[in-house]
């Protein structure tokens, strides 16, 4: 039976703001953040889609985004070794919002998925535009140092 193809409607629901913030609020790097702030941060994310086996990360790769897994799956390797499976709500690459250090790892999608994303440039962009977001970055930071200091 040529030309017989089912087809099949995707209906992509994005998240609204206040989804994004309560995804967003549970990273470490904004703990100091108020909702008010993390709304903030929100609204420079952007939703994107992609396929299973797409990388979004390669270790020692200077990092450039941040990303939140909204749906499917990623794998984590260091080395070549798998570390690490993520899933929805799961998110990696924060560090490079504030940092110009090499990606500790490779990510990559096992399933399509649909992520979260905020880059490094528009964070910084928002940093010069807010002082008080700084400030409760720096803060978050300092108390993810504090136990290694001596």
């Amino acid at each position: 039976m040529l030309g017989l193809e089912r087809s099949r409607t995707v209906v992509l629901v994005r998240l609204g703001r206040n989804a994004k913030v309560d995804l967003i609020r549970k990273v470490p790097l904004f703990a100091h953040c108020s909702r008010g702030e993390i709304a903030e941060v929100a609204s420079i994310a952007d939703e994107i889609d992609v396929s299973a086996g797409k990388e979004l990360t390669q270790e020692g790769d200077r990092g450039r985004e941040f990303f939140v897994l909204l749906e499917g799956a990623a794998d984590v390797r260091r080395n070549g070794r798998k570390l690490n499976a993520l899933g929805p709500g799961d998110f990696f690459g924060e560090i490079a919002l504030v940092s110009r250090s090499p990606r500790t790892a490779t990510v990559t999608t096992t399933e399509d998925s649909r992520l979260l994303v905020v880059t490094a440039t528009s964070f910084r962009a928002l940093l010069d535009h807010s002082p008080r977001i700084q400030i409760r970055v720096l803060e978050a930071l300092a108390d993810r140092l504090a136990p290694t200091a001596l």
